[in-house]
């Protein structure tokens, strides 16, 4: 069975796509189901938390987040039936590619997808809803006029971060990196209280949110990564991010730093100007729903409101147009190496 796969260097920096045929997998059994895939999405691949985990093969599958057709249930399987449309994330584990025709997936990864809701759309906001809900939700509580700042707002998950703390009545600011990005929040709807462009020198950050703020600080920050060291000690892709420092600063009383930066350190005086505040910071790892099953029910539910969300026009993704299976090489480079704006589905 054909398949988007990576072939990993020695060094797990260097990554080659490569699309090769497969065998097929087993028989249908318990409580998993056989879908025909419509639709499927790209997202970086972690390989360094794959080869900590242990997950780490010769050819890894490509392309997790998937939206299809149930052909077959096994003989446990109470969730669904076929022909039910559905949309989910394969897990970390998972040995087959979501580039295949036909996969055999746990019912327990799948919700069932909206008729009114694309297969395009379907795919390519699963994953984003989940880390905005996680963000908003699970690390924080975002409520009616709380002050959210969210790190270049314009890419596909700032973009549904920025319209779930909408929903929910919050006062959104948002940075961005260029004047293309600025206009495209800027035309938003709801609007977007303050958009900062920080790559204009004039521009200070955290003077900016304090203005907006009354000088009271921002509730929440949810960040895309951070400079953890000085601009010329950093490599070139961490140069345009906020500093650690200036996110700190710019926290209000009780504030909560979600952040993606798996390796961030704190030195003595940021622990102390946490304390200070009473602030807090959470990791943002999508990952750990599926790394242990402790709290399936609450992740199958944010799936289904993420869905419900995306129905009733709540969530309105950033997607480029879908791709034929023989440009998803060229389309997932891409994706790894940051170089694209939009997030990028695959028809199959």
């Amino acid at each position: 069975m054909r398949g988007l796969y990576c072939q990993l260097a020695e060094s797990n920096e260097d990554i080659k796509f490569v699309l090769q045929d497969k065998e097929s997998f087993p028989s249908v059994c318990d409580h998993y189901v056989k879908i025909q895939v419509r639709v499927c999405a790209f997202s970086p691949v972690n390989t360094k938390m794959l080869t900590e985990l242990k997950l780490q093969k010769d050819f890894l599958p490509i392309g997790r987040e998937v939206a299809g057709v149930v052909i077959e249930i096994g003989p446990k399987v109470s969730f669904f039936k076929p022909n039910d449309e559905v949309v989910g994330i394969l897990p970390m584990d998972c040995t087959e590619s979501g580039l295949s025709n036909t996969l055999l997936i746990h019912e327990h990864s799948l919700v069932t997808k909206p008729e009114n809701v694309s297969w395009a759309d379907a795919a390519g906001t699963i994953r984003d809803g989940l880390r905005a809900y996680m963000a908003l939700h699970t690390h924080s509580s975002v409520s009616a006029g709380t002050a959210v700042l969210v790190m270049d707002g314009a890419n596909p998950f700032g973009t549904i971060v920025i319209q779930l703390a909408h929903h929910r009545g919050a006062k959104i600011i948002s940075t961005v990196h260029n004047n293309e990005d600025k206009k495209y929040l800027e035309e938003l709807k709801p609007t977007v209280a303050r958009v900062i462009n920080v790559s204009d020198s004039k521009v200070d950050l955290v003077d900016s949110c304090m203005e907006e703020t009354g000088g009271l600080g921002v509730n929440i920050v949810v960040d895309c990564g951070v400079q953890l060291y000085s601009k010329d000690d950093e490599s070139a892709v961490k140069r345009h991010l906020p500093h650690k420092h200036d996110i700190l600063s710019l926290l209000a009383v009780a504030g909560h730093w979600v952040t993606t930066e798996e390796n961030l350190q704190l030195d003595p005086p940021d622990s102390r100007l946490l304390f200070c505040k009473g602030a807090s910071i959470s990791f943002l790892n999508e990952e750990v729903w599926q790394l242990s099953n402790m709290q399936q029910g609450k992740y199958l539910h944010i799936l289904k409101d993420v869905m419900e969300k995306l129905s009733i026009g709540t969530f309105r993704p950033q997607l480029d147009e879908p791709i034929p299976i023989y440009e998803a090489t060229v389309a997932m480079e891409m994706v790894q190496k940051n170089q694209v704006r939009k997030k990028q589905v695959v028809r199959l």
